[in-house]
């Protein structure tokens, strides 16, 4: 999936006759109350497919709020859980500085050349942090990647600043080794 939008990406200059950074400057001036408006209006008054103009509309929903105020509103009503994000990302940085940590709506992309971890605020009380370890089997606190699905391979629920210890430590090592 992240392929082929980065292709769509690629492509929509050539297909729309405007970058998405050019597109992401439309939609700012605009303010729909709803994703289908937004999207209508890409189609209506400046002949977008409808393809395109849904991961336009999608993409730019991210780009509206800047990375400190996505993590933020992730940790709005959860406060108790964002001492357990700023460990994890603290945690992650040390491991190399080809690190990019990237904040989305709901959830935090750690990437290396590839995304290997992922950090969600899954509940009011727990962080569901997502690994992927190819070839690795479920055993102890490491799941199956349940609510993550493809995006990652295996899920370790956090509740507590204490459950972030030398195992979730060596996961989170391992993870980020097997994304070259």
């Amino acid at each position: 999936m992240e392929k082929a939008l980065q292709t769509m990406i690629a492509n929509m200059p050539e297909k729309t006759g405007k970058t998405l950074e050019e597109w992401f400057e439309i939609l700012k001036h605009e303010h729909f109350a709803k994703h289908s408006e937004a999207v209508k209006f890409l189609k209506t008054e400046h002949g977008v497919t409808h393809g395109f103009a849904n991961t336009i509309v999608t993409l730019s929903k991210d780009t509206m709020d800047s990375p400190d105020d996505l993590v933020a509103n992730q940790y709005s009503g959860k406060a108790s859980l964002k001492p357990i994000y700023d460990l994890l990302i603290s945690t992650v940085q040390k491991l190399g500085d080809d690190i990019v940590i990237t904040p989305k709506k709901t959830s935090v992309s750690i990437i290396r050349k590839n995304q290997f971890a992922l950090i969600k605020p899954a509940t009011k009380t727990r962080i569901d942090l997502g690994l992927k370890l190819k070839g690795v089997a479920v055993q102890g606190r490491l799941e199956n990647a349940g609510p993550f699905g493809t995006m990652c391979t295996h899920r370790i629920q956090l509740q507590h600043v204490s459950d972030v210890d030398d195992e979730i430590i060596e996961w989170l090592s391992k993870a980020y080794e097997s994304s070259v």
